[in-house]
C-alpha cells in the first residue's frame, strides 16, 4: 500500500491546501494530512479547530484521514509506516525552504529510523499561486470575504465567532 503525508499549519486550510490533497490523493493509496505546529508561528486556531476544518474539507476523500501531531515529522511518519512527505510548491520560496527540509527530514529519518523518508513537490495550480493562510487570516482580520479562498468559509467564520 503506497501512503504519504501532507505536514502543514492549516491556519487555516485553503483551497490551494485543498488542491494537492486532492491530487495527492489521486496518486496514493493512502494519505495523511498532519496537522503540525511550528514554534515560529502565532496560530489563529488551535490545533484541534485546525483539524476540524481539514476534516471538514476532505469528507468526500474515502483514502484521505487527519491526525494531529507536534513532534518531529519523521517521529509520526515512522510510526505510521509511511515513507513519502508531499509537499505544494508555489514559488521559488517554497521550493527553497522545503528542499532545506526534506534534506533534514532524510537525514534525521535515516538516523533516528534507520530509513528513508523522501520528500515529493506538487507545483500549485497558478490560480492558487497567490493563496495562503497568511493571506486569508490579513482578510479575516479586515473583514473581507474569504469564500473563495477556503474551502468551507462558513465553518471557518462560526469557529472563530465562537
Amino acid at each position: 500500500m503506497s501512503r504519504a503525508l501532507i505536514p502543514g499549519s492549516y491556519d487555516p486550510i485553503t483551497v490551494g491546501h485543498l488542491d494537492i490533497i486532492k491530487r495527492t490523493a489521486a496518486l496514493f493509496d493512502e494519505v495523511v494530512v498532519l496537522v503540525s505546529r511550528n514554534s515560529s508561528k502565532n496560530y489563529m486556531l488551535c490545533s484541534e479547530k485546525r483539524a476540524l476544518l481539514v476534516e471538514d474539507a476532505v469528507k468526500k476523500l474515502h483514502n484521505v484521514r487527519v491526525a494531529i501531531d507536534d513532534g518531529l515529522l519523521v517521529d509520526f511518519a515512522s510510526a505510521n509506516d509511511i515513507d513519502v512527505c508531499v509537499k505544494g510548491i508555489r514559488n521559488d520560496k517554497d521550493y527553497q525552504y522545503e528542499e532545506s527540509m526534506a534534506g533534514t527530514n532524510m537525514l534525521l529519518s535515516r538516523k533516528l529510523h534507520g530509513r528513508d523518508f523522501e520528500t515529493m513537490y506538487l507545483p500549485c495550480n497558478k490560480e492558487y499561486a497567490d493563496v495562503s493562510s497568511t493571506v486569508v487570516r490579513m482578510l479575516l482580520n479586515g473583514g473581507a470575504d474569504v469564500s473563495g479562498l477556503v474551502p468551507n468559509a462558513e465553518l471557518l467564520l462560526g469557529i472563530i465567532k465562537g
